[in-house]
């Protein structure tokens, strides 16, 4: 059932249950009303009763004769007949013997000498009682009678007893035109309601129509814009919610249809980067079959991608492949695979790299879902990455060198520039015949020496370093820095911790010249904490890298000084030639590795040495 027939039904039972309840009351007030009148009537009747048995019983014919034989006059019956024929529900009219409950005159001639009631008070219930018990006597078939008393007498004694007696029952025929009135005027209200419910509804919902029509259309994506329309006037345009919520749906379904092209666009461009790509990525669905592949996987499997979406695991990647095996295993298993060495074409005769690096990734499913929604499957060519490495590489230490130049450049400027100086002076003292230039020329000894030793640094540092590498646990690498350390750090009274986190991690290095260059870091941490404090030394592993952190406590680094502190010959120390550290970072790319710190002024330095995990 959509909005519009919900809030129409929703109206229509309102509407529904407003007239019933009008009607409830009415009806209500009607019985109400009719049960005050017939009190009212009762009353009448029973002070006229009284006048008639008095009149009967004061006249001279019958004040002679017993009470009894008295009230047995013929026209005091009619009289009573009389008042009871247009009463309705006043039954008939009573006089009783008080002590002997013996009808004496009644309005029914056969209920003399009987007995009589009593019943119970007729005031109580008309003026008194609740709605339920009067609706129940009137249309729930009780037939109970009930009474307005009047003692007739002498004062001290009461002789007679008048009563009225009237049915509830028979008002039901006195208020049954009111409720057949009643229920005509409610179904034409209900009808009328329900009329001009469903014409409303259907003008005030005909713009949600609109934009439940426009909405289907965009989400499936086959919108098309309305034709152009005449320019309305704006007093005329509609200014209501659902109208405006319309008009906006249709102009962003006119930007959904112009973004489609740049959409379609955009995939074009994507489709040619893929393609582009040295490695192949498959996607797969939790059915594992294919939903995407990249540009490279003729390259890898000798299959164009362009029919294998929709096929499965298997028929893509045989399982009597081991590389098949592998990506079979992984997706039942549900566990990644990392840069896993497996043979392709081991013969030699096919087109594709003999050895690809494997990676299985399952893609996690929605939150609430079991299990994944599918696998990311890689390939990548060893020999590509070792060809970017090396690229990075190169440019990692022309980029370096570049530093290195301009740190020598810097020292080789100060001694030219003193010599320039002291030559000039020299030259200005022979001209004017003073031979005394031996300070000058003394001067210019040292700084061509200064100048000479500045040149065998810079050669002793950018020539080629014949590296022994050699597969070296890391942890045992680093208890023997820290064990190096330890003498001058007690020296110091700096407190040195060792937290191993790569157990079992081995790397690939010249073992001298690693801990030369770890030590560089660590001499100039215990130089930082001139008061003591704690040394650190950390290793952690990750996927592919191995970490070394080294940690102090000391008065830290400045932010203008960070970007220098690996030129060459740049040093804030007096005793200090500023080799240590750029040799340090020379070392570490030689590792094919990274060297990175982070420094908090007052706080300390911790120099961060990322290196490849031996394979």
């Amino acid at each position: 059932m959509n909005l519009q027939a919900k809030l129409t039904l929703g109206s229509v039972l309102l509407v529904t249950l407003i007239v019933a309840s009008i009607s409830a009351i009415d009806l209500r007030n009607n019985v109400h009303q009719q049960f005050n009148a017939t009190l009212e009537r009762a009353e009448v009747l029973k002070r006229v009763a009284s006048n008639y048995v008095r009149q009967t019983l004061n006249s001279p014919e019958e004040r002679a004769l017993p009470l009894r034989e008295g009230l047995r006059d013929p026209a005091l019956q009619r009289d009573l007949l009389d008042l009871v024929t247009d009463a309705h529900a006043i039954l008939e009219i009573a006089v009783v013997d008080p002590k002997t409950n013996e009808v004496l005159a009644d309005s029914v001639s056969d209920r003399i000498g009987q007995k009589a009631g009593p019943y119970p008070d007729f005031t109580t219930l008309a003026r008194g009682g609740g709605s339920g018990e009067r609706f129940g006597l009137v249309f729930g078939g009780d037939h109970r009678y009930y009474q307005l008393e009047q003692q007739l007498g002498t004062p001290g004694e009461t002789l007679l007893d008048l009563r009225v007696i009237i049915a509830p029952a028979l008002l039901r025929n006195d208020i049954k035109p009111e409720i057949e009135n009643s229920a005509h005027v409610a179904l034409g209200l209900i009808i009328g309601a329900i009329c001009v419910t469903f014409v409303f509804s259907a003008i005030a919902f005909r713009p949600l129509g609109q934009l439940r029509r426009q909405l289907d259309l965009v989400a499936s994506g086959d919108y098309e814009p309305p034709p152009p329309a005449a320019e309305e006037p704006p007093a005329k345009r509609p200014t209501d919610e659902l109208s405006v919520m319309a008009s906006k749906v249709s102009l962003l379904g006119q930007r959904l249809r112009g973004a489609q092209f740049e959409v379609s666009d955009l995939r074009v461009n994507i489709d040619r980067l893929l393609e582009d790509l040295e490695d192949a990525v498959f996607i797969f669905d939790r059915e594992h079959r294919l939903v995407f592949a990249s540009g490279s996987v003729e390259k890898f499997l000798g299959k164009s991608r362009a029919g294998l979406t929709g096929q499965s695991i298997g028929q893509i990647i045989p399982p009597s492949t081991t590389l098949g095996l592998l990506v079979a295993q992984a997706g039942q298993t549900g566990r990644p695979l990392r840069n896993r060495r497996v043979p392709v074409n081991s013969d030699g005769t096919g087109s594709g790299p003999p050895v690809v690096l494997l990676s299985v990734d399952p893609l996690q499913a929605l939150p609430g879902v079991d299990g994944t929604s599918g696998l990311l499957v890689r390939l990548r060519d060893p020999e590509a990455q070792r060809q970017l490495g090396r690229e990075l590489q190169t440019a990692d230490r022309l980029a370096a060198i570049s530093r290195i130049s301009g740190g020598v450049a810097h020292e080789v400027k100060n001694p030219l520039n003193a010599i320039l100086l002291h030559v000039e002076v020299a030259k200005a003292k022979l001209a004017a015949g003073d031979t005394d230039v031996g300070q000058q020329m003394e001067i210019i000894s040292r700084e061509i020496l200064r100048l000479d030793r500045v040149v065998k640094t810079f050669l002793d540092f950018t020539r080629p370093v014949e590296l022994n590498l050699s597969t070296v646990p890391l942890a045992e690498l680093m208890e023997e820095i820290a064990d190096l350390a330890r003498p001058q750090a007690d020296a110091s009274r700096i407190r040195v911790t060792v937290e191993q986190g790569a157990e079992g991690v081995e790397v690939r290095v010249d073992r001298d010249l690693l801990k030369q260059a770890v030590l560089n870091v660590v001499v100039n941490a215990i130089e930082a904490m001139p008061d003591g404090g704690e040394l650190r030394f950390e290793s952690n592993a990750g996927e592919d890298t191995a970490e070394i952190r080294i940690s102090d406590t000391g008065h830290g680094i400045p932010p203008e000084l960070r970007e220098k502190i690996f030129r060459l010959y740049f040093t804030t120390r007096k005793e200090g030639s500023g080799i240590g550290l750029a040799m340090t970072y020379r070392i570490v790319q030689l590792h094919d590795g990274t060297i990175d710190f982070t420094s908090e002024p007052g706080k300390g330095t911790t120099f961060l040495i990322r290196l490849p995990i031996a394979v």
